[in-house]
């Protein structure tokens, strides 16, 4: 016989439903979402599961946020538990929904939650289930905080093109590729005038970007020249919008700067985890330890996919078929559902890789010649969807990349 346990969980309780095998609910109660509640929730489980004699538990709740987090992992890792042969799973909130449209006329609230959950535990066709030892969470924690840190900054940087663009209109346009480098943010932030930066000598402002760009501009004098270029071809601002706008741009420059030495810091924590963890995927052209990080965080132990394909479905790399009659839709959308932080890296290493591995670059480059149009967005998809395969290879057998020594395109 098998139980299946439904959990509606929130931030102060968890709301549950004991189910068997015919749908008969057997136990239905709430406890409070911590330790004593979640100790309390084992022992009722494994008093049922003595007392039907139960050969199987599955345990199921929604992905609240950080919410199910620990009472997945409690009932994970109980030791009680795991002697009963039992499996948790973190179901997408969508799945929940879609399966309750079923039921006409059902009432809302947490009781009936956690019975729904139940009942779509005993329905079957589960997802992956939640195994994830504490070298992978801790990791998961460093590479999402990543994720959101540079999401961040790319938003911090649009901020400051727009402010730079009152400041100076033709900026963008003529210096776009150096705009956040060194040299120019302190450029800026001496909080010289439009008119003294157009006026000033030029090899003096080119001695000024070479000091504080330390060496990297290839022409500091060219540099120069297209600021001042921008600076003469620029709209003029009063006294007090220009000052209002420089307060601006150093907010916005010490932003980036701190949202970069944080970036900096979590890169020495991801590393120093990853060179702990045992894989080969390093051993990948392109791909370094973030990126290596961001991938085993969201996979965990490769055995819990049944193969590549339910890798690839799990990241969000599925496209779904729409198919009516003799109708085939040539063009396609990618499924919803799925790991947004494991499509992220893995979309993000395979334009590492495809530019390092003559196989992945030959085969993004056939993709993108297929179609007129979102040339680059389906070629790069496609070819992570060809990296998502290497991936389960390399991780399944334990074996170390061998490039091709010959690509057939």
């Amino acid at each position: 016989m098998k139980l299946f346990v439904g959990i509606d969980v929130s931030s102060l309780d968890l709301k549950v439903c004991i189910m068997d095998i015919n749908g008969d609910t057997l136990n239905s109660f709430a406890v409070n979402n911590n330790l004593d509640g979640a100790s309390y929730l084992r022992d009722q489980i494994v008093i049922l599961a003595d007392k039907h004699s139960s050969h199987e538990i599955q345990i199921g709740m929604e992905a609240t946020s950080v919410y199910s987090w620990h009472p997945a992992m409690f009932l994970n890792e109980d030791e009680a538990l795991n002697k009963r042969q039992t499996k948790v799973y973190t179901i997408n909130p969508k799945l929940i929904n879609k399966f309750k449209e079923a039921y006409v006329d059902l009432d809302k609230n947490d009781y009936i939650d956690a019975w729904i959950i139940a009942d779509r535990l005993r329905f079957g066709r589960l997802p992956i289930s939640m195994v994830m030892q504490e070298q992978y969470v801790a990791l998961q924690r460093l590479t999402r905080m990543r994720y959101h840190l540079t999401h961040n900054l790319v938003r911090e940087k649009q901020y400051f093109l727009q402010h730079l663009f009152f400041k100076c209109s033709a900026f963008t346009s003529e210096v776009e590729s150096s705009v956040f480098g060194n040299a120019i943010t302190e450029l800026l932030m001496e909080k010289y005038s439009i008119d003294e930066i157009s006026s000033m000598d030029t090899q003096f402002l080119a001695d000024y970007l070479k000091d504080k760009g330390r060496n990297r501009f290839p022409d500091p004098e060219h540099v120069a020249k297209c600021i001042q270029k921008a600076a003469r071809s620029s709209y003029r601002l009063s006294k007090c919008v220009e000052d209002s706008i420089d307060i601006l741009l150093a907010t916005s420059i010490e932003a980036i700067r701190s949202i970069k030495a944080q970036i900096k810091q979590l890169d020495k924590a991801i590393e120093k985890i990853v060179d702990g963890i045992p894989n080969t995927l390093k051993t990948i052209p392109g791909i370094g330890p973030v990126f290596c990080a961001g991938i085993l965080a969201e996979i965990g132990d490769i055995n819990r996919f049944k193969d590549q394909a339910a890798l690839a479905k799990y990241a969000g790399l599925t496209w779904r078929k729409h198919q009516s009659g003799n109708f085939n839709a040539e063009e396609t959308k990618l499924i919803r559902s799925g790991n947004r932080y494991l499509r992220f890296y893995l979309i993000e290493a395979t334009n590492s890789v495809k530019n390092h591995d003559p196989e992945f670059g030959i085969y993004y480059r056939k993709k993108y010649r297929e179609v007129p149009k979102h040339q680059h967005k389906r070629a790069l998809v496609l070819t992570a969807r060809k990296f998502v395969r290497l991936v389960d290879t390399l991780l399944r057998n334990d074996q170390i990349y061998t490039p091709r020594r010959k690509v057939n395109i």
